[in-house]
């Protein structure tokens, strides 16, 4: 079996052997101190929908029971946070190594102008096609429009900050006042920007650079080496991904949020749809070639909730494709800021479920000013913790809905994120091969990598 294949399965059994054993931790000591899961579907069928959700956590097992799976849900995902803390270690030299030689190669800054221009046209095009999508079946699916939420407390918080919106904040984020700063805080975009100068430098001074571009490249390739030894470690990290949560929510969270998840998951469903379309227009059939390339990556990211443990093995199925490296190094990682296809689409999704949970009416122009608040706001920010979260916090007080409504999704937030994570690597990987097909820098795939894919 090719070795990429088995990791796949390993993954694959890993995420079901988690699912079970934290369904068995979470069922036992429910049992055992109080019937949590029982007592959060009996309270979802007395009081209704989230809301009895939240009563069955607050009524459901007796602390000790909540202490024991705690204590379970954290020793068990420290798997997680090992390899997530590996993959945070390679991202940053990964980057910039490559980004260097990338644009390096590129040869003048003409070049780099070029390909920024298409990338960004596809990045702002993607943006507003995944909100305009999510605002679109939000109002047709109604996820919030029966649960006829009280409005809450003027002083109710939710716990999440809301974010910056002011232009010099946003700009404060795109650049480094520290590169090692940036670096330290795997703060991508802000790598990207110093990789940029710096890349851009190294090929204006001529044969003198060459000696960095030669380095550069084998620090790329020895991080690339690297990263093929962080990912024999996925399948642990996914079981304990799996296993803590399952164990801390039950099953039950899915009968409760099920049509909620559910909806949200079919609008991902349709944005897999027309990205693959979109890339199918510009790459002809090839499209599917792409898809079948970048599983384990999408299988990565769905399991760990985080497009980041994705990356690496994203950039390698990218150049077995046929993109040329230098896009790759420069495409893929402003797409990590700017791109995330999933996270736009949840954003429009959330904030107008919250509003309809409220009864709230928002018009279509104020719906259409919060979608482009959004495409602004958003940008920027992929290295601030539950990212989405953040930004919709912001949004909700400047459209006057409770920010409180987002205690209504942070129970399931973790489960949204898995879709949202992957939607972003196959929103990536399609930006970067289209761009690279705009570029005339897409290779054939070889015939017998086609019947291994």
């Amino acid at each position: 079996m090719k070795k990429s294949n088995r990791l796949t399965l390993f993954i694959f059994i890993a995420m079901v052997l988690g699912i079970l054993t934290g369904y068995i931790v979470n069922v036992s000591y429910s049992e055992t101190y109080g019937g949590g899961t029982q007592q959060m579907i009996t309270d979802n069928s007395t009081h209704g929908g989230l809301t009895g959700y939240i009563a069955g956590l607050n009524t459901g097992r007796g602390k000790t029971g909540d202490a024991t799976i705690q204590k379970f849900a954290d020793n068990i995902s420290i798997l997680t946070d090992i390899f997530l803390r590996l993959v945070k270690m390679i991202i940053a030299p990964l980057v910039f190594s490559t980004l260097v030689v990338g644009v390096a190669k590129l040869g003048d800054i003409k070049a780099v102008g070029r390909i920024g221009g298409k990338t960004m046209l596809w990045f702002i095009s993607a943006t507003f096609i995944s909100l305009f999508l999510g605002l679109i079946l939000v109002n047709i699916m109604q996820p919030g429009h029966s649960l006829n939420l009280p409005l809450p407390d003027s002083h109710a918080s939710s716990g999440v900050t809301a974010a910056s919106m002011t232009l010099k904040g946003f700009f404060q984020h795109v650049f480094p006042d520290s590169v090692v700063s940036a670096m330290a805080h795997n703060e991508i975009l802000q790598i990207v920007v110093f990789a940029l100068f710096f890349g851009v430098a190294t090929a204006a001074i001529g044969s003198a650079g060459d000696v960095v571009v030669k380095f550069m490249d084998s620090v790329a390739h020895i991080m690339l080496k690297v990263t093929g030894y962080v990912m024999n470690f996925a399948p642990f990290a996914v079981f304990g991904a799996m296993a803590a949560i399952i164990s801390q929510k039950g099953l039950g969270i899915l009968l409760t949020y099920g049509k909620f998840i559910g909806q949200f998951y079919v609008g991902l469903a349709a944005l897999w749809i027309v990205l693959a379309l979109a890339g199918f227009i510009v790459l002809g059939s090839r499209v599917f070639t792409l898809l079948g390339l970048v599983k384990d990556p999408l299988l990565l990211a769905f399991s760990t909730a985080s497009s980041e443990a994705a990356y690496p093995r994203t950039m390698e199925e990218l150049e077995k494709f046929g993109c040329d490296k230098r896009i790759v190094s420069f495409v893929l990682p402003l797409g990590y800021s700017f791109n995330l296809d999933g996270s736009m689409m949840y954003m429009t999704f959330a904030s107008l479920f919250i509003a309809q949970a409220y009864n709230m009416h928002l018009g279509i122009e104020q719906q259409i000013s919060m979608l482009l608040v959004l495409m602004i706001t958003s940008k920027g920010i992929a290295g601030v913790p539950r990212a989405s979260l953040v930004v919709i916090a912001g949004t909700l007080s400047m459209f006057d809905i409770p920010e409180a409504g987002l205690l209504l999704l942070l129970g399931v937030d973790h489960l949204l994120d898995m879709g949202r994570s992957a939607t972003n690597v196959i929103g990536n990987a399609m930006a970067t091969a289209v761009v690279s097909k705009w570029e005339n820098s897409l290779t054939p795939v070889p015939e017998a990598q086609l019947k291994e894919v």
